[in-house]
This record gives structure tokens, C-alpha cells and sequence, in this order.
């Protein structure tokens, strides 16, 4: 039904740009929105403020160029009107909610689904933590918005490739390994202090460090205790190296991600990827030596200082392998590269953007979120972290104490570049003040309702089986206007890379339905009447279960 509204106003401004009342060029996204309170009408389109700047026109102008061909619908549209500086306000048939509820049903989980991206090849790149140490909170809240995001893009026609870039070269391997070498070695002494002692300044801290010391130990490997002998970190950074990815792999796994491919930054090197990409810049004159260095000139392209490619050591910068590996991604078919990436990484996007337009993309086919830190809370107060080095709170600690559902659901309830705190406390607790639990309650609550429906006879089948004229209630209206919105939502919050519109919903049709269930008997002695309102909390439930299922959280039959 939505889709016939959207229709109907394309259509007019398609006459008004034929008849040359309007230019529309480029044409526009027609998009609806529920009025604030206050406000007599049921749906408002905004369309003709966005049009004004380009048709040199006010916005009422132009919404009453629309309006006045919108006529002729009146089995859908009761009344339309021009409103405020420029609204177009629809005043709908009852028929029309009636026909979303129906739609709604009739498509089931395949209702708020889209084919707008027409199938372009999209890649977003997440998490990709450095397989240095445990996946912490941060890790966990980009993992949450890089899976809800890939879900929704893949949710409106795209198609998208999820993968984890794995930082496997360089210095911070070197110093992992020379950290487990170091802890190895103390084990090896068979003092009581050896495990508590600190490693030297530079190493990591971390009490996993001692734990794959304390296993390479444990397996007693002769090639272990030779290369240690010799103070060799190869064996122990490659060691390492597996151990942590394999823990990194679980953990996401336990969180419901999953990737289409792990890639190796140490492969690029060995593939001689790296020296290729760099040979070709060069030989198109994008790189030039300096002090003994390499720099591309990546100031002729936005950024605010050419960088270091190559160091006057030889050593290759990060900044190369990370221009091979997105050369790799536009080479293998990606249209579009989404990366997320942690706020600390602010200061990287204008060089990133400018290597891309070196490599002959254009500056937006690489976009780049931040996600912003994460405050964990106790109760409303911060968790208070250990003052020996290296000492965090890993997202699998977080996901054993509160769960998936509650971890995935947290982390997007704000904007991915606003700080977040998380209330471990509040996430367990089963009441209304915990958003997840309320949002899945609802879902659990009309589970309950059909079974005790189905006790009492009460059969309900599909509209229009169901005569629903009896849904009058503004209670009711408002229900089937919310479950309208939810493809727009969809489709919006793919569109802005936006995930977290998703349990603002969520919350808002929640508390909807709740509502709803406290002030009406949905079960009544009219059979019609009772067929009619379990209808409409079927219809609620379906899409509650589209958009929970989006999110990568479960939606529980009972609670």
C-alpha cells in the first residue's frame, strides 16, 4: 500500500515535469513521515523542500504543483493539503492501514525488503582488529554495527561481501612475539613470581600474554625451547598470532558474526602485491623519494601533507599495504568500500580518501564510519578497570554476563560516532526498563496471545478473511501506521549507513503495542472484533521479527 502512495505522488511530479511546471533534475526520493502530535493528518511528504533550492521556487509552490495532481484517488487519499512552510499532508481511507496490515501478513519475513540497490557489489570491512590481543568492548560494538549494516544492505538489493582484514605484519607483530619469547622464558625459570612479573616497557601486558606462554610450555615443543634459547620470535609471533585469531574467530561466532573472507596483510607482502601497486603509482608519478624516504603525494588530492610510503630503513609504512589491500578491492569487482573503523582512526580518512582517488576512484566510492568509544557501567557506574597494564574488559566477558541478544542490542542504540555507555546491570534485568527485553516481550506477548486464542477457538487467517473494519481505535491507526513505515525504515537506514534506526523503532512499536495491550482486551466476546485485534498484533509480531532478525537478535516465543 505504501508503494501505491509512493506511486501515486511520482507519478504527479512526473506530469508536472512533462508539462515543464517543474525541471526535477535530478529527480527526487519521494519519502513519507508520521506528523508530530499535534498535527491532522496521517502521512506528510517533505518532497517539495528539498525541490525548492533547485527549482528556484518556494517550497509551497511547489507542493501545491503536486498537490493539484493528486486528484482522482479518493478510495485511498481522503484529503491532501499544503501545510506550514511546505508539507504535503495525506489524510488516508481507513482502507489504506487495512491494506498495510494485509500486506504486512501477506509478505511475511519478506516485508520490509527492497531490490533499491539493484545489485551493486558492495564490501564492508569490520572489526579487523590486530590479532595482538583479545576482541574488547569497542571491537564488539563496530562488529555489531558492521553486521546489522552488512544485513541491511543486503536487505535492499545489494550485494555484500563482509570481511576482516587481518594486520599480521610489522612492528606490533614483532612485538608480540618478543613479548610471549620474554613471558616464555620466565615460565622457563620456575619461579612462584615469574607469571606476575611485568615485561619490559613496550611489550604487551596482558594476561593472555601469559596464558600462550604458559601453553607453548605446557606442549613441551623442543623447536619452543631452542628458538627461545636463541631469543628467535619467529615461532612465537606466528604462535601467537594463530592462537589469538582462533580466539578472535570464536568470539565473533558466540556474537553471530560471520565473514565472507579473513585476508592477510602479510600475504599482500608475500604476493608481491604491495611492490606491484606501489611500482605502478610510481611509474605514474604519484611517488617521489625525499630525505632517503618514499612519499606519495596524496596533498595534490585533498589531504594536508604527502606521506610516507617508505621509510629511509626500507621498511614499508601501513599506509602501503593498506593502499594495495583497497587496490585489491576495487580489482575484485566492489563498486562501493565501507570501512569501520575505530574513532581513534579519525586522522587516517583523508589520506585514505586520497590514496583512493590516486588509484582512479572517485573520493565516495570509500566511506568510513567511527565507532565512537564505549563506557561500560555497573549499575550506573563505570567498571572499574585494573591498574596493571594491559588489563580490559573483552567482549566475550561482556557476551557471558548479558548475552548476545542484549550486546548486539545495546550497541546500536546510539549512532555509531556517539559515545555509548553500556549498563551491564541494566542489560540482565527482565523488566521494561532494559530495551531489549521490552522489545522481545512484545514479540513473546502475541505468541501468547495466538495460543490462547487457538484455546478458545478463535482461528485467524489472513485479510481480507478478517474483516478489519472494526479497527478504529486511534491506538489501533497508529499500530498500523508504524508497520507502514518499517520498509522506508529499512531502505533509510541503508541509504545513511545508519543501523541504529533500527531499535529506535523497535523501541517506538514496542511500547506501541504494549500500550495497546494494557488499555484493550484484545480477546473479546465479539469474535469478529477479537479476530480482528489478534490480527493486527500478528501483524505487529511479523515485523517486530523482520527488524529483531535484521539486528542479529533473537525473537523469543516465550519469556
Amino acid at each position: 500500500m505504501r508503494e501505491t502512495l509512493h506511486q501515486i505522488v511520482v507519478e504527479a511530479l512526473k506530469e508536472a515535469q512533462v508539462s515543464g511546471e517543474l525541471h526535477l533534475d535530478p529527480f527526487p526520493t519521494v519519502t513519507f513521515e508520521i506528523p508530530r502530535r499535534g498535527v491532522q493528518a496521517d502521512l506528510a511528504s517533505t518532497v517539495a523542500m528539498g525541490l525548492a533550492a533547485g527549482e528556484h521556487r518556494t517550497p509551497r509552490e511547489i507542493a501545491e504543483i503536486v498537490v493539484k495532481r493528486l486528484r482522482g484517488h479518493e478510495d485511498l487519499i481522503e484529503k491532501v493539503e499544503v501545510a506550514g512552510p511546505g508539507y504535503i499532508n495525506f489524510h488516508l481511507q481507513k482502507a489504506y492501514w487495512y491494506g498495510v496490515l494485509q500486506e504486512v501478513l501477506q509478505k511475511g519475513e519478506s516485508y520490509g525488503r527492497s531490490d533499491f540497490g539493484q545489485g551493486q557489489k558492495v564490501m564492508v570491512e569490520f572489526v579487523s582488529a590486530n590479532p595482538t590481543g583479545p576482541l574488547h568492548v569497542g571491537h564488539g560494538r563496530g562488529g555489531a554495527v558492521g553486521d546489522v549494516l552488512a544485513n541491511l544492505l543486503a536487505a535492499t538489493g545489494h550485494e555484500v561481501w563482509r570481511e576482516y582484514y587481518v594486520n599480521d605484519a610489522g612492528t606490533q607483530m614483532e612485538t608480540l612475539g618478543r613479548s610471549v619469547l620474554l613471558r616464555y622464558q620466565s615460565l622457563s625459570n620456575s619461579t612462584p613470581s615469574a607469571e606476575k612479573q611485568s615485561l619490559p616497557e613496550g611489550c604487551y601486558q596482558g594476561e593472555y600474554i601469559t596464558e600462550i606462554a604458559r601453553e607453548i610450555a605446557c606442549q613441551g615443543s623442543p623447536n619452543a625451547k631452542a628458538r627461545a634459547k636463541e631469543g628467535d620470535t619467529t615461532f612465537f609471533t606466528e604462535y601467537a598470532k594463530g592462537y589469538l585469531l582462533k580466539e578472535i574467530q570464536h568470539d565473533l561466532q558466540e556474537f553471530g558474526i560471520r565473514f565472507d573472507a579473513w585476508v592477510s596483510e602479510r600475504k599482500l607482502y608475500e604476493k608481491g602485491v604491495v611492490d606491484q601497486v606501489l611500482a605502478d603509482l610510481k611509474r605514474k608519478g604519484y611517488i617521489y623519494e625525499k630525505d632517503g624516504a618514499e612519499w606519495l603525494r596524496t596533498t595534490e588530492f585533498g589531504d594536508d601533507k604527502d606521506r610516507v610510503i617508505r621509510r629511509s630503513n626500507e621498511q614499508h609504512t601501513y599506509f602501503a599495504s593498506d593502499i594495495a589491500y583497497h587496490e585489491q578491492k576495487y580489482a575484485r569487482g566492489f563498486e562501493r568500500v565501507i570501512n569501520i573503523w575505530g574513532a581513534d582512526h579519525h586522522g587516517y580518512i583523508p589520506r585514505m580518501k586520497a590514496a583512493v582517488r590516486i588509484l582512479g576512484r572517485r573520493q565516495e566510492d570509500l566511506e568510513v564510519l567511527l565507532i565512537q568509544l564505549v563506557t561500560l557501567l555497573r549499575a550506573g557506574k563505570p567498571v572499574a578497570m585494573s591498574t596493571r597494564a594491559g588489563e580490559f574488559v573483552t567482549l566475550r566477558e561482556v557476551i557471558q554476563e548479558v548475552g548476545r541478544d542484549a550486546a548486539r542490542f545495546i550497541f546500536l542504540m546510539r549512532r555509531c560516532d556517539s559515545p555509548l555507555d553500556f549498563d551491564l546491570e541494566l542489560a540482565k534485568q527482565q523488566s521494561n526498563e532494559n530495551p531489549v527485553y521490552y522489545v522481545q516481550y512484545a514479540h513473546a506477548r502475541v505468541c501468547s496471545l495466538e495460543e490462547m486464542a487457538a484455546k478458545q477457538g478463535i482461528t485467524v487467517s489472513t485479510p481480507p478473511e478478517v474483516d478489519l473494519k472494526s479497527l478504529e481505535l486511534p491506538e489501533e491507526i497508529s499500530l498500523m501506521k508504524q508497520l507502514s513505515l518499517f520498509p522506508e525504515l529499512v531502505e533509510s537506514s541503508a541509504r545513511a549507513l545508519e543501523p541504529h534506526r533500527l531499535t529506535f523503532y523497535l523501541q517506538e512499536l514496542a511500547a506501541g503495542l504494549h500500550n495497546y495491550y494494557y488499555h484493550h482486551r484484545i480477546l473479546t466476546d465479539d469474535l469478529s472484533r477479537s479476530r480482528a485485534r489478534l490480527t493486527l498484533m500478528l501483524g505487529v509480531r511479523a515485523v517486530i521479527a523482520n527488524a529483531l532478525k535484521l539486528l542479529g537478535v533473537s525473537a523469543p516465543q516465550r519469556m
